[in-house]
């Protein structure tokens, strides 16, 4: 079995025996290129217990059981500077001692291993850690004040050198943007395939959601936004982007954040966002009592203040649900709207008649905050004096200066336009005819452009008349 030249990649198209699951198989290499990986940490491996594997991904978690304790071994599937982004935040986090898993370094001090394209994190296993509860409004409150205390304890994180710098704070109007386009993407692809279950039913209520959008978007662009991210990303902090009931868990002293691998600069308060409308879609209600106190929590933990608010309500007007529930049917449009998507649409529909009304509630509580200082900048410089290095075998590049104005400034330009093409369903048995492009036609015409007087032409070039003209020219320069 070849390992060292193994790469890490998903294995969710693989071939398997009808008798095993995807979700509970690693491909032997991988799990063999595992222990080479666990073999550069000082420690004796007497158990592998596997606890997430995502084979559309390529991740695998690991819990061992070693001669120094339980720990935990997981492969981040992103590229190795993108993941050294978030272990950078996580080993900044940890060592101020926040309630994030801890690294074990490997025998040489590094805190990572870099294998099969891959890096690889060996951290502690948090023991007791526990779900709250999702069926009373204290769980969901335990739940936000822990989110509040993880974004207040990522402020002035800055990544590693050498790091991919991921950021999407800068992105919230293309962000819209790309949505509002999709949402008009849904409406292309019903019309396309009439004759399916769903096809009227998404007609229906599209137009709806689209102007919804478009009214909330609009509204955004009137919003303190701008001159909240002038700030600069060090002041807000990190988003987890993944936040929920089991990447926050009940542990000793509090909430306990794991599955840092995602995380992004961000304006925190969509982690929040995507709780609280999450949660809402479960309960199949907007009930503004749950939403006041997950807020409330929130705010004990890392206080906000009226901008913020406002972005955060603007946040939860837009259609996010109805997005995510139908964006499927880009991908797989006839099964999805003949057999899955009339019942999402009920559901949805059911949630939204409540939404507008708690909107309207939570809207006057926008007061109750007080104003944000953002009269002053404090961005903070992208080049560094002096490099930071997380200890690991990476090959490092020269860092990239980014000026955050100049893309804080491209926050308000022009709505960019998406368009969605259908292919055509083609009905002639005859093969295609490639077509010869242009390139190759230009490449010929430079050759006759060359070609000297007398000269053979090649069989199969046909002069031009853009060629004769400049052939002429070519021989009265040659003659005078």
């Amino acid at each position: 079995m070849v390992v060292e030249n193994y790469q890490v990649v998903p294995w969710a198209e693989q071939d398997l025996p009808p008798d095993v699951v995807h979700e509970q198989y690693v491909p032997p290499e991988f799990e063999m290129l595992a222990r080479r990986v666990m073999e550069q940490y000082d420690m004796q491996v007497n158990e592998m217990v596997l606890i997430t594997s995502k084979p559309d991904k390529g991740v695998t978690i690991w819990k061992i059981n070693t001669d120094k304790g339980n720990r935990s071994i997981k492969v981040l599937h992103r590229r190795p500077q993108r993941s050294l982004f978030s272990i950078g935040a996580q080993e900044y986090m940890s060592g101020l001692g926040y309630r994030v898993p801890s690294f074990i370094p490997t025998r040489d001090g590094s805190i990572y291993v870099e294998a099969g394209g891959k890096l690889w994190i060996v951290t502690e296993w948090i023991e007791p850690l526990l779900p709250v509860s999702k069926i009373d409004l204290e769980g969901a409150a335990e739940l936000c004040y822990g989110l509040g205390e993880f974004h207040k304890n990522s402020k002035g994180y800055v990544p590693p050198y050498g790091s991919e710098r991921s950021s999407r704070i800068y992105g919230w109007t293309k962000y819209y943007e790309k949505l509002i386009a999709q949402i008009g993407w849904f409406r292309d692809i019903a019309q396309a395939y009439p004759e399916t279950a769903a096809s009227g039913s998404l007609l229906a209520v599209v137009d709806d959601f689209e102007r919804q959008a478009i009214e909330v978007f609009e509204k955004f662009k009137l919003s303190p936004y701008t001159k909240m991210i002038a700030k600069g990303e060090p002041h807000w902090g990190l988003a987890h982007q993944d936040y929920g009931w089991s990447n926050g868990q009940m542990g000793p002293g509090g909430i306990w954040v794991i599955d840092l691998d995602g995380v992004f600069y961000d304006l925190p308060i969509r982690d929040l966002r995507k709780l609280i409308t999450s949660t809402m879609d479960d309960m199949g209600v907007w009930d503004v009592t749950w939403i006041r106190g997950m807020i409330d929590a929130y705010h004990q933990a890392n206080p906000i203040d009226q901008e913020t608010f406002e972005i955060l309500w603007l946040d939860m007007a837009f259609p996010n649900e109805f997005y995510k529930h139908v964006k499927e049917i880009v991908f797989e449009p006839l099964s999805f709207l003949q057999t899955e998507l009339e019942p999402i649409l009920q559901r949805v529909m059911a949630t939204e008649a409540s939404k507008w009304q708690a909107l309207a509630e939570l809207e006057m509580d926008k007061s109750k905050y007080p104003a944000g200082d953002y009269t002053t900048e404090e961005i903070t410089p992208f080049v560094l004096d002096r490099p930071v290095l997380i200890p690991g075998n990476m090959i490092l590049t020269d860092p990239v200066a980014i000026n955050p104005e100049r893309i804080a400034s491209n926050t308000t330009r022009a709505q960019k336009k998406f368009t969605l093409r259908i292919p055509k369903r083609r009905t002639s048995t005859e093969p295609k005819r490639i077509k010869k492009l242009s390139k190759f036609k230009k490449k010929k015409q430079k050759k006759l452009i060359r070609m000297k007087p007398g000269t053979k032409q090649k069989k199969g070039f046909r002069k031009t008349t853009k060629a004769l003209k400049k052939k002429k020219s070519y021989l009265r320069r040659k003659t005078a």
